[in-house]
């Protein structure tokens, strides 16, 4: 037999103080009752009777298994690879403090969802690197997000088709046989100087590989702060204005059965796309035996209450008048 609480320590300080109780009890009655006749046999049997039921309550309580299965457990998990967005317009406030700062707070929640899944990031303006590789590493993947910045890398425009090639590199880089869960979160205000992306979905495509995209920031758009100042388009010699720009974003996803979601001071769908990708099915990473059982405390409870009601329903006579 199996224990769900082995700690039996709990059940010995009941059953002591069961007995200091019923002891008070019996010498209490005994010396009420003791110029009467006490008839001694049934006095024992009442006690016989709710020792029983009290011990079916302890041993209900220390959850007893009878019967032993092996039982296979598979674990599933995915290969996620974050890719955001650091050109200079990801320090635009139209949404405050900022988007790049906006996108560290969320994704810092988003991580913790995903604990059981490898999570890495890419970094990329007009290039991409990786940041961190895939890991299970959660204080790792917390320690990259807390140092972004848009200086980490060469700010010339943005190319989108950057991280998805990379992410796409590094997937079939993996030395695996088995077919694996494989997503891209990537995020973006989604202004695209090189629009050479669509070449690239339908190998995403092809290899299994979702892209799920977060635009950031607004239609009426902000100015781009840079230092003390701002950054000025050169065209017009007035301060630079930067929107998010959908269309590209919205392509991609839907090019490999992904979903576009979209993050603002007034729309917020950070949770609708965890919802997304906790609704793909995870691949199975490994599986091990483990020995099930059965907790059958419901019977010996069932047993402990059914005397317990013939004790108050049915009392023993204990004195003879």
């Amino acid at each position: 037999m199996i224990w769900a609480y082995p700690d039996f320590s709990l059940l010995i300080w009941l059953t002591l103080i069961f007995a200091l109780f019923y002891a008070g009890y019996l010498f209490r009655y005994y010396r009420i009752n003791q110029k009467l006749q006490v008839s001694k046999l049934r006095l024992i049997l009442k006690l016989l009777l709710r020792s029983t039921y009290f011990l079916l309550f302890l041993i209900a309580l220390a959850g007893p298994s009878i019967g032993t299965s092996m039982k296979e457990i598979k674990e599933e998990g995915r290969d996620i690879f974050i890719a955001i967005d650091l050109s200079h317009s990801m320090n635009a406030t139209d949404i405050g403090p900022s988007r790049l700062q906006r996108i560290k707070f969320e994704l810092k929640n988003l991580v913790k969802r995903f604990a059981g899944d490898r999570i890495g990031i890419i970094i990329f303006s007009s290039e991409a690197f990786i940041q961190c590789p895939l890991t299970f590493d959660q204080n790792v993947l917390q320690l990259h997000l807390d140092g972004l910045n848009t200086y980490l890398v060469p700010s010339q425009g943005t190319d989108i088709s950057a991280p998805l090639a990379m992410a796409l590199s590094k997937f079939e880089a993996e030395e695996s046989n088995e077919a694996k869960s494989r997503s891209v979160i990537l995020i973006s205000d989604g202004e695209d100087f090189a629009d050479n992306f669509r070449n690239l979905t339908s190998e995403l495509n092809d290899a299994g590989v979702r892209v799920f995209t977060l635009g950031v920031g607004t239609r009426q758009g902000s100015t781009i702060p840079r230092g003390n100042g701002l950054i000025v388009d050169p065209n017009t010699g007035q301060p630079a204005i930067t929107r998010i720009e959908d269309s590209n974003l919205k392509l991609i996803a839907s090019q490999t059965d992904g979903q576009y979601f979209e993050l603002s001071d007034e729309v917020q769908e950070i949770p609708e796309l965890i919802q997304a990708i906790e609704r793909v099915e995870g691949s199975v990473t490994g599986s091990r035996m483990v020995e099930a059982s059965a907790n059958k405390y419901f019977y010996f409870l069932l047993a402990a209450i059914c005397l317990a009601i013939l004790d108050m329903v049915l009392p023993f006579r204990t004195i003879k008048l």
